[in-house]
């Protein structure tokens, strides 16, 4: 399969500023963002056991560097884990890997995925989209930049039912706008 990394990553970008912080889906997301503290890596892997190297190797670089030069990282892997239910399976080791390398507590990892789905939810349910990215994705984040924000936010548990309703609002017709103003965004950067 031949991916642009560059556009791969410019889509994922725009994604990022229209769905994720232009719907407010994640409230943490802006500062990050605009201080140029999120890490964009577009993994070349074609299977598996790639996706996982890669992965550790970006755990460890976030665990190394300081939150004041990379805050969290989104792994984006279009060549690999394209069927949500591999990449959901994948997650679990992913998850194992993080207590393997003593980063429980220290670093979780969160999913996006193009087919992502809650468990109880159908395929077409709109409010799957809170977690849909326009390419398999996996989130890097620190969990104390996590406890930070939530004890920052004066009600963190009710960021998932705003996100739902955002959606539902939004509707398919308005998520699929807003997918191919990404692609516009992403085109032209």
């Amino acid at each position: 399969m031949d991916i642009d990394a560059e556009a791969v990553a410019a889509e994922t970008r725009a994604w990022v500023n229209r769905a994720v912080i232009g719907l407010n889906l994640c409230p943490f997301a802006k500062a990050a963002q605009v201080k140029e503290l999120i890490r964009y890596v577009v993994s070349d892997a074609s299977d598996e056991e790639s996706l996982m190297a890669t992965l550790c190797e970006e755990m460890q670089r976030l665990v190394d560097t300081p939150a004041t030069e990379i805050e969290t990282t989104l792994v984006i892997h279009p060549r690999v884990l394209n069927d949500f239910a591999d990449f959901n399976d994948f997650l679990g080791a992913a998850e194992d890997v993080v207590g393997e390398m003593g980063l429980e507590g220290v670093l979780q990892v969160a999913a996006f995925h193009p087919e992502f789905q809650f468990g109880g939810t159908e395929p077409d349910d709109i409010t799957n989209a809170t977690n849909r990215s326009p390419w398999p994705t996996l989130h890097l984040l620190r969990e104390d930049s996590i406890t930070k924000a939530v004890d920052s936010f004066p009600e963190p548990d009710s960021i998932y039912e705003t996100n739902m309703r955002t959606m539902e609002t939004l509707g398919a017709a308005g998520w699929l706008a807003l997918q191919q103003a990404c692609k516009r965004d992403a085109k032209g950067s």
